[in-house]
């Protein structure tokens, strides 16, 4: 049986000098506040991975309460929650994230965040899409406040 998935993360800008996008370190004029490393990319795919296997969310699993996760690089959480598809008989049949932000620019990042995603989830990289848009300026993206991602999946048997 196939399964499919959703998630959403967002971050508010802070100080720094770069983002973290789907395990790459992308420059730009701020950072993100976060207890991890703040990958809008990842925790999306998280809790998109985890919500197709009815598992939670990402909280559950690496909850910002607990010390063992400040700083942490988000590319761990994908591989752990890959281990729990596995453990259920599952693999990833496909990936699509979209990245909303008016910057930093996503394009020229997007074929190393996709190598990442699909060396974490153990898939070809033609199963991991990473699109980008802006909200046209409206709303905390369009302000330049913060930073979200979308992400869907479809899980089948291994």
């Amino acid at each position: 049986m196939i399964r499919i998935g959703q998630g959403f993360d967002v971050h508010a800008f802070g100080e720094g000098d770069h983002v973290m996008l789907g395990g790459v370190r992308v420059a730009h004029t701020q950072g993100v506040l976060a207890h991890s490393d703040g990958d809008v990319v990842l925790h999306a795919l998280c809790d998109a991975l985890l919500g197709s296997l009815a598992l939670g969310d990402i909280g559950k699993h690496f909850p910002p309460s607990d010390e063992q996760w400040r700083g942490a690089d988000s590319r761990a959480f994908v591989r752990a929650v890959r281990g729990l598809m596995l453990e259920r008989g599952y693999v990833l049949g496909n990936a699509d994230v979209t990245v909303i932000c008016e910057a930093p620019k996503v394009l020229p990042h997007a074929d190393a965040m996709r190598a990442n995603i699909a060396a974490d989830l153990g898939v070809d990289i033609d199963r991991v899409s990473i699109k980008a848009t802006t909200t046209e300026t409206l709303g905390f993206t369009g302000r330049r406040e913060g930073i979200a991602a979308l992400a869907s999946v479809l899980v089948q048997p291994a």
